[in-house]
């Protein structure tokens, strides 16, 4: 655990659901810290700190790049 890092945060369960996706189909290695509190809980996701996404620092570069991707390409209809 001490080679994982956080790359990103999120505030509700529901904005990781593709982001999971993503990354179980490139079989890069990672865990959700306080997921499953703030799915029980989303209105203290404030007061945890959010959904923190940690992967693991080699694949940093490859998992910011989806990142990117995801938030420059996304458009509501």
């Amino acid at each position: 655990m001490e080679d994982f890092q956080t790359i990103a945060i999120f505030n509700y369960s529901h904005e990781i659901v593709v982001l999971k996706h993503l990354l179980e189909q490139e079989k890069i290695n990672y865990f959700f810290e306080n997921e499953t509190l703030v799915s029980v809980d989303p209105f203290g996701s404030f007061a945890y700190g959010g959904i923190k996404l940690k992967i693991h620092i080699s694949d940093f570069e490859k998992v910011q790049k989806f990142l990117d991707d995801l938030n420059n390409n996304l458009t509501i209809v």
